[in-house]
């Protein structure tokens, strides 16, 4: 789907797609169209632009904030690492669960309602997390916490559909990379002085207050993006119909899980950073914060470059598969450090491995999003749905296999990486097809193609 002028983006809907939004201005007056069924884009102002990006950034609070903490608690709880990473696994798996559930509801109900029952569950679930004496329970408190947590991903992305299309979505969803990138920045550096003061549980007593403040802003600035008239009446079997018809689109798919695969190679870097930093290089939880704020930036910086320097002038494909291309070489990199086929190695070069991958997915994310969404103006929530639900899915498989040798090896987190991006690289040649599609860049969205 292009971008068009504002006298073609506001025909009548046909079927089940509604009219296609776009960032532009309104209609020329006298125009005989019908008024624009989202609010138009000076509706994206600032304040929604930092609410967007507030409610994005709560995933990384609440995993990067906590990370520092991960071996703090293996001695706490009396539990073995693999045990204490599945916290973080079940916090994916409630995220991607809780996406498959929010999204069909934001389509049917609207964005705020689904939102703030969601915000307002994510604070309870998160000071249960602080009191939990066992670390089974953590685990079953942390897969609540993502379940409610879900609804702020998943809406988010709809939102941003609601009001954008086309290249101005990609270019928004790079803004919101800067505002939410803040998080992964400052959460493991701030982790690293909260246990200066206090243990592990006071992490998660800073998140309950973080989900407070968010849920109150939500309620008081973000307003309703989706009308009446656009919103969809089915229940469970709509909702599963319309996913059904998302799936069957080939380049949905394609991107959806090329996606998916990028943020599962990430996520295993999450996942396996703390040990990899802190047990297998001896670095205090404060170094590792640091290294990971680094990285972040990285991440924030490809993402601006993307969205203010690529968008518009390289196609979303190209700069897509150039960042393929960089966490590829990253993982190799990294997997022929971590196994020794060339001596030990020490932590300066395992974190510049570890950064280029990081920043390469500013390239990957916001344009795997922008292109899977431009696929699904019709159902904006469950698109969102389904391409959050596959990236957590996969994220929560990866995160117990980088810890499957124990916590003193990093070759199975450079191996999940390496795994995990040659399938997103073959997901995206096998089914987006972007050399073919390429000599027919206005080609519609079709179900089933």
């Amino acid at each position: 789907m292009q971008e068009s002028g504002p006298s073609t983006r506001r025909r009548t809907p046909r079927g089940p797609v509604p009219t296609a939004r776009t960032g532009g201005p309104a209609a020329p007056n006298g125009a005989s169209a019908a008024p624009p069924p989202v609010p138009p884009r000076a509706a994206a102002g600032l304040l929604v632009t930092l609410v967007l990006g507030g409610l994005t950034a709560l995933p990384p609070l609440s995993m990067d904030l906590y990370l520092p903490a991960l071996p703090q608690v293996t001695g706490a709880l009396n539990a073995p690492a693999a045990t204490v990473q599945l916290t973080l696994t079940a916090c994916l798996a409630g995220m991607a669960v809780g996406q498959l559930a929010v999204g069909p509801m934001s389509d049917r109900w609207g964005r705020r309602r689904p939102l703030l029952a969601g915000m307002a569950v994510y604070v309870l679930a998160t000071a249960a997390c602080a009191l939990a004496p066992n670390a089974a329970l953590l685990v079953a408190f942390r897969l609540l916490q993502g379940l409610a947590g879900a609804a702020g991903i998943v809406i988010a992305r709809a939102v941003v559909r609601d009001l954008y299309d086309g290249v101005e979505m990609a270019r928004f969803f790079s803004t919101l990379m800067l505002i939410s990138g803040v998080a992964p920045v400052v959460a493991p550096l701030v982790g690293g002085q909260l246990l200066r003061v206090t243990d592990w549980r006071g992490v998660f007593h800073v998140l309950t207050a973080v989900g407070a403040l968010l849920t109150l802003v939500v309620w008081r600035w973000l307003h309703e993006t989706l009308p009446p008239a656009r919103r969809h009446g089915g229940g469970v079997g709509s909702a599963l119909r319309t996913m059904r018809g998302l799936l069957a689109d080939r380049v949905f798919t394609g991107y959806m899980l090329c996606g998916g695969f990028a943020f599962a190679a990430l996520f295993a870097y999450i996942s396996a950073s703390p040990f990899v930093v802190q047990e297998i290089h001896g670095a205090s939880p404060q170094t590792f914060g640091l290294l990971f704020g680094i990285n972040s930036v990285g991440l924030v910086v490809v993402g601006q470059i993307n969205g203010k320097l690529l968008v518009g002038r390289v196609s979303l494909d190209k700069a897509l598969a150039a960042g393929l291309a960089g966490i590829t070489a990253a993982a190799a990199a990294l997997l022929v450090m971590t196994s020794g086929l060339f001596g030990r190695v020490g932590l300066l070069p395992v974190a510049v491995g570890l950064f280029v991958l990081m920043s390469a997915m500013g390239l990957v994310m916001p344009n795997t999003n922008a292109q899977a969404l431009m696929r699904a103006p019709h159902a904006a929530g469950s698109a969102s749905a389904l391409l959050g639900a596959s990236a957590f899915l996969v994220g929560a498989v990866a995160s117990p296999l980088v810890g499957i040798a124990g916590e003193h090896t990093a070759v199975p987190m450079a191996v999940v990486q390496l795994v995990c991006v040659l399938a997103a690289t073959g997901c995206f040649l096998g089914l987006c097809r972007p050399r073919q599609r390429t000599a027919a860049p206005a080609d519609p969205p079709t179900m089933g193609r």
